[in-house]
Parts: structure tokens; C-alpha cells; sequence
């Protein structure tokens, strides 16, 4: 299933997109909850709720709403650097990335971004925020956790995935390279579009196999498998959770592709009226004008 988040002007609510683009309201359908954190909570009992409201529950046109986050977790979002080998040289190149030990990691790098960083699909994003003008794109895959864990093993880590969902890790390099952490230069408010849903992961059957594009203006600027992955999601879980306990609901974003704008020379920042485009196979299109 294709899970959204969305306001019909009467407040945040669950529902199920159709094969047509239409959302079909189940918020609040017997056993399916009310926000998607208590989907994901209640888990394979959730969704068989949410798939037996469909045929009982109110069916919207896309028209008639406005799709939200699909999620707003507990944690900061995870996020992970320097995880496709040639995003790892092009920002190695750069200089950008002032904690750099060696190009190609031993460990993945992990930081969070700021709970108040994430918006929907459709929404701005907010160049002003980033005083330094150095706003860039990142088009990332999204991990939502369904049963969370603390020491979770590499090897039964994807029984902890709930779906997937498709995130834009905006980034203020100057402000990135200039606190070594990356926490400030990832986390300004508007700088964490998400969505446009999440798909359930028996809806994927490999999800490697998937293509990350991104373009700006429409102009193609990265293009990359999944699978290209220098640490795998189960890894990650491991990683993440060999101390951080994870939680139903927390999102965890992989790493970016080559083809971000520090990678060109001169650098080309997002600029007001920039329109970024994220799309990844399966899941689809999250949308976002730059303002």
C-alpha cells in the first residue's frame, strides 16, 4: 500500500493513495488509528485495518487535499553521508566536508537533521533560511522503521522495516563545512521535503534494484540503483541501532548519489523559483519549488 498523510482543511489525516491518485481516507477506520505514527505502531494489524476500510471509506480527489509529510517521527531524522562512492569523491573534491578522515568511510557517517526541517510534498523550500546562499539538493531513499530495537542485527534488520518513502536532504554547505557537524547546515527549517507516501515493504520486492533521479528545472542531475549503496539498510539498522534505540516510526535517510551542485565547477546552488524533483522507482515523485 501507498500510505499518506494528508489536511482536507479538517487537520491531518491517514489515508491510502489509488492506482488513479486518489486518496482514500481511512483516519480513524476500526483498528487503523488516527496519525501514521499509530499505523506504524500498531503494524501488520494496522494495515490489514487500513486495507479493510478501503472499500467502506471515503474516496477524495487529489484536488480536494494537500498531502503532508507522510510522517513526523519521535527522533530527529537519521541520515547517513559519503554513502555511494562517487558522491563520496565529488564531495570529497569539494572540500565541503571539513570532518573528512579518509575518502571512502569504514563506518557509516551518521548525523540527524531537525524535526522542524521536514515539510510535505508540493511544499517551499526555503532558501532564506540558509544565510550563506549555498542551499544545495540531496534526492535520498527514506527507511521508516516499523519494530523498533536497540543492537538489531544486520541480519534480521529488514523484518525491523516498515517502508520507504523518499526524501530531499537540502543541505547549507557553507554552514555544513563551517561547523564540521553536520547538524546546523542540514536542519534549517524547510530543508527536509519528504513524501509523497510510504510504501509498505511487501510492496517492494528489492527495493536495490530501484533508480534514485533527481532533476532541477527538469534538468537531469543524478541517476543511480539503490543498490549502489555503500552501506546497506540492514547495516544501517545495525549501525544506528548498536546504540541509539530506535523507535515505530523513525526515518532513516540512506545517503545521496553523485550529481549534487557542490559538484560543479563553479558549485550551482538552488536559486528562488528552482523547482527539485526527487523520484525513486516504486515509491514516486516528491516535488518542491525553491522560494
Amino acid at each position: 500500500m501507498k500510505l499518506v498523510t494528508f489536511d482536507d482543511g479538517t487537520g491531518p489525516r491517514v489515508g491510502v493513495l489509488d492506482v488513479g491518485g486518489a486518496v482514500v481516507d481511512v483516519s480513524g477506520a476500526a483498528g487503523v488509528g488516527e496519525t501514521m505514527l499509530e499505523v506504524v505502531e500498531v503494524g501488520e494489524a494496522g494495515l490489514d485495518a487500513a486495507r479493510a476500510a478501503l472499500t467502506s471509506s471515503p474516496v477524495l480527489p487529489e484536488r480536494s487535499i494537500r498531502l503532508l509529510a507522510p510522517i513526523m517521527p519521535r527522533n530527529n531524522v537519521m541520515a547517513v553521508g559519503r554513502n555511494y562512492h562517487d558522491h563520496a569523491k565529488e564531495f570529497s573534491a569539494s572540500g565541503f566536508d571539513a570532518s573528512e578522515k579518509k575518502m571512502i568511510p569504514d563506518h557509516p557517517i551518521i548525523f540527524t537533521k531537525a524535526l522542524s526541517s521536514i515539510v510535505g510534498p508540493s511544499d517551499a523550500i526555503d532558501a532564506s533560511m540558509d544565510p550563506s546562499g549555498t542551499s544545495d539538493y540531496e534526492g535520498e531513499l527514506g527507511v521508516v522503521i516499523g519494530t523498533g530495537g536497540h543492537r538489531i542485527a544486520a541480519a534480521g534488520a529488514m523484518a525491523h522495516v516498515f517502508g520507504y518513502t523518499v526524501i530531499n536532504d537540502v543541505t547549507a554547505r557553507a554552514l555544513q563545512a563551517q561547523h564540521v557537524q553536520f547538524f546546523i547546515g542540514k536542519s534549517a527549517a524547510t530543508f527536509c521535503p519528504m513524501g509523497p507516501c510510504i510504501v509498505t515493504a511487501d510492496e517492494i520486492g528489492d527495493i536495490g534494484a530501484a533508480r534514485l533521479r533527481t532533476t532541477v528545472n527538469g534538468e537531469p542531475r543524478q541517476d543511480a540503483p539503490i543498490r549502489d549503496l555503500i552501506f546497506d539498510i540492514p547495516t544501517l539498522i545495525e549501525a544506528i541501532s548498536a546504540a541509539v534505540l530506535l523507535l515505530p516510526g523513525d526515518v532513516i535517510a540512506t545517503g545521496t548519489p553523485s550529481g549534487v551542485g557542490i559538484g560543479f565547477d563553479p558549485p550551482v546552488y538552488l536559486q528562488p523559483d528552482d523547482v527539485v524533483e526527487v523520484s525513486i522507482d516504486g515509491i514516486g515523485a516528491l516535488t518542491n519549488p525553491v522560494v
